[in-house]
């Protein structure tokens, strides 16, 4: 990073890349820069290696566990472990559910799963989307009715990220169907995903990979206990939860990760007699404008953060985040897509399987070198970003609104 910084957080940023260096195992670290897919197990043990060095949730309140660092602390956290390549957190633990816990939760909750959620002892999915209400979250369907101390739950979730290996769930249902606007009458709890009545159903996306799921509720008994907040407020908590998640997916250094790579090995691509890729002026053009778009990029999250920090509304979400979301979700996008036109045919992830007599989809290989497997399948993948966390046009509207102030 070549901003100019000061020489705290100079010397903030050389401590974070000295750890990450000799802390990061080295299996999960390829894995992740190849952008191969990882599993359960190796975002569980970066994510102890973390909580045992006391950087596991720095974003939460010193006595959760949290690190007393300032906005630029936390951004410079973030982003060195997007450069090298090492995990992110759980987004759904440390940046969703943990923070409204927080928030909102009682001083039980808090006692009980705040240490769980920062050590991931307990893995959390996020259950918002449903068939007919994406975008549109507030017209959820999944009805929770009262009885007792239990709620009882029927309904679907779907595009529910990495439920296969979730323990919890924290999800929105809806307990007021006659409430007079669709936002209000909805309520926030968190579901062990071990009670009867849960089923988990895969889907398998573009990229021929196991990323999401549809849940689906039989009669499913919660305690009331289990509630964040007040019931029929769950709208309140979700806008709160969605702000932080958004304020999060810029990833500038994934995308200079990206495009670094590719600039390194399009040197090696040949394209004629003593030519490479690299030799090509449109191509180092599209990598030129990419470069000026994620400085762009980088200068806009730094704008935010020292908004943050000079109106000290703390983790209050910004309406900016908005622009983060939409800009830098387009900029892993092209990245990918950049990585993909290096990779060309050698990317190509699909394995003759003469045994079966067809080919079969292998993510982990191509038919090329190892750096170029997952080329195409991390292409096909990153479509999702654009609607994922609110598409693109849902934050549109929230920067024309909350932004730029052009109407109700």
């Amino acid at each position: 990073m070549d901003l100019e910084l000061t020489p705290v957080e100079r010397a903030f940023q050389e401590e974070v890349r000295a750890f990450i260096r000799t802390s990061l195992p080295a299996d999960i670290r390829r894995k992740i820069a190849m952008e191969q897919r990882w599993n359960r197990s190796d975002i569980e043990r970066w994510q102890k290696i973390l909580f045992a060095k006391g950087w596991a949730v720095p974003n939460w309140p010193v006595q959760w566990g949290g690190c007393d660092w300032t906005p630029m602390q936390r951004y410079l956290f973030a982003e060195e472990g997007h450069r090298a390549a090492a995990p992110e957190v759980l987004s759904f633990n440390v940046n969703m559910v943990g923070p409204v816990i927080i928030a909102f939760g009682t001083e039980e909750q808090k006692r009980v799963f705040l240490p769980r959620i920062a050590n991931l002892d307990f893995w959390f999915c996020q259950g918002f989307s449903e068939p007919g209400a994406g975008s549109d979250l507030a017209s959820l369907n999944t009805r929770a009715i009262r009885q007792g101390d239990e709620y009882v739950i029927n309904g679907q979730k779907i595009w529910t990220s990495k439920a296969h290996y979730a323990d919890w769930m924290f999800c929105l249902v809806r307990t007021d169907p006659r409430a007079a606007r669709k936002q209000d009458g909805i309520t926030y709890l968190l579901i062990d995903m071990k009670t009867p009545g849960i089923t988990r159903r895969p889907i398998i996306t573009i990229d021929g990979q196991h990323h999401f799921n549809e849940v689906f509720f039989d009669d499913v008994r919660v305690p009331v206990s289990n509630r964040i907040g007040e019931e029929n407020m769950g709208w309140r908590y979700a806008k709160y939860l969605l702000g932080n998640e958004r304020g999060g997916q810029a990833r500038v250094g994934i995308s200079k990760r990206r495009l670094d790579r590719a600039k390194l090995m399009a040197r090696h691509v040949p394209t004629g007699p003593g030519r490479t890729l690299w030799d090509d002026i449109r191509f180092r053009q599209k990598v030129a404008m990419l470069e000026a778009e994620l400085k762009a990029l980088e200068l806009t999250q730094l704008r935010v953060i020292t908004r943050q920090r000079s109106s000290g509304v703390g983790n209050v979400p910004d309406p900016a985040s908005s622009i983060l979301k939409i800009k830098g979700s387009e900029l892993q996008q092209a990245t990918s897509e950049i990585y993909m036109e290096v990779c060309g045919p050698l990317g190509i992830p699909f394995l003759p399987d003469y045994s079966a007599g067809k080919a079969v989809v292998d993510q982990d290989h191509s038919v090329g070198p190892e750096w170029a497997a997952g080329a195409v399948s991390n292409y096909f993948f990153w479509r999702e970003l654009t609607i994922a966390g609110g598409s693109t046009e849902i934050q549109k509207n929230i920067v024309a609104k909350r932004v730029l102030d052009l109407g109700k």
